[in-house]
Parts: C-alpha cells; structure tokens; sequence
C-alpha cells in the first residue's frame, strides 16, 4: 500500500540532520543523479546536489537508512542555497509505500532518541 505524506499545518514534522547520507535522484526523463540528504522528515528533505533541479519537477528519491531503504516519489521545491560546488534543494515526498515510509519513521525516531540521550548526557 502506498503511503501519501500529509503535512500538518499546525503542527512541524521532526526533523533531523542526517550524517553523510548518498542519495540516487531519477528525474522525469529517466537519467539519474547523486547527492547526499542532510535533513529528512516524514513529509520531505534537503538534498545537496552538484546543481540545481527545476522546482516543482517529480522525481523519484532514493537512499539507505539504518532502519532500511527509503524509496519514494517527491516534489523539488526552490533551491535555498549554494556552497562550494553544490547547491541545497528542499523537497517533499508525495508517495511512499509502506515499507519506505515505515523505514523513515523509524530512522528520524532513532535519530531524534540519540540527539535527546547525548543532550541529557551533556547537561548531567
């Protein structure tokens, strides 16, 4: 079954930083191109990739996680920034099956648990 990632308005999906995270972006016209996620939530992600893809184009996004692969359909959103030889490119998914979506969730939570048990550890 297919899952179709709903934002909330009133309420921010959790978001983490990801550590050097290749990812495989096949564009509308069958060709491919490599890049590493930074942030990911439930509903999307930033990319880093050698240039710029046209907003608004539907791509297919694919990368591993700890907990399994995550493969899915997405939407490129603006470019919010460039650094040295790259740019940083919102986007958001607009369908997972439930095997990537259940890999996902699981993943930012396993994150999220690590950023909270290493902040109490700090602050004790």
């Amino acid at each position: 079954m297919t899952h179709y990632p709903q934002p909330n308005p009133t309420h921010r999906a959790s978001r983490v930083k990801l550590t050097t995270t290749p990812v495989v972006v096949k564009l509308g016209d069958g060709q491919h191109t490599k890049g590493n996620i930074q942030i990911v939530s439930l509903n999307g992600g930033l990319l880093q990739l050698a240039r710029s893809l046209s907003e608004g184009d539907f791509v297919e996004v694919a990368f591993q996680t700890q907990a399994g692969n995550v493969h899915g359909m997405a939407e490129m959103l603006h470019p919010v920034g460039k650094g040295q030889g790259s740019v940083f490119q919102p986007f958001r998914f607009v369908a997972l099956d439930d095997d990537a979506h259940q890999a996902l969730r699981m993943a930012i939570e396993s994150v999220g648990d690590r950023s909270f048990l290493g902040l109490r550890s700090n602050r004790f």
